[in-house]
Formats: C-alpha cells, sequence, structure tokens
C-alpha cells in the first residue's frame, strides 16, 4: 500500500474506516485504498474533504491539510 494516508500505522488510524489501525483487521480497508481515497485522516481520524478527478484525487483533514494527491 503506497497511497498517503493509507494504513498509517505510525499515526494509529485506518484512512477507510477511521478506526484505531491495532483494534481490527483491516484486510478489506487495505484492498479498498488501493482503488480509492483514503476518507479518513491517518493521523486523527476525522473526515476528510475529499476530490476526486479524472486525473486523480486530493484529500484535506481540516486540521492537518492536504495529505496528498495520487495521479490516476
Amino acid at each position: 500500500m503506497s497511497g498517503p494516508g493509507a494504513m498509517d500505522t505510525a499515526a494509529g488510524y485506518c484512512g477507510q474506516c477511521g478506526t484505531p489501525a491495532v483494534e481490527a483487521d483491516h484486510v478489506a480497508c487495505a484492498a479498498r485504498l488501493e482503488l480509492e481515497p483514503p476518507r479518513y485522516c491517518g493521523r486523527c481520524a476525522r473526515r476528510m474533504v475529499v476530490q476526486v478527478l479524472p486525473t486523480g484525487w486530493t484529500a484535506r483533514c481540516s486540521v492537518h491539510g492536504s495529505i496528498g494527491t495520487r495521479a490516476g
């Protein structure tokens, strides 16, 4: 998994479901993050503003700012 905000275990939260990374098995979340942008900030678990474009996506946390873009 290489996308920003993906499964950031150092920060502690799953980018797909927002729960603590050590709390549950995130195999399904990891599979979804291969195709979709993260929906939750990996640092604080807040819901992010996500914009999906034909060329890629952007995700922005209200506290931590833009955490990355991945070109399609």
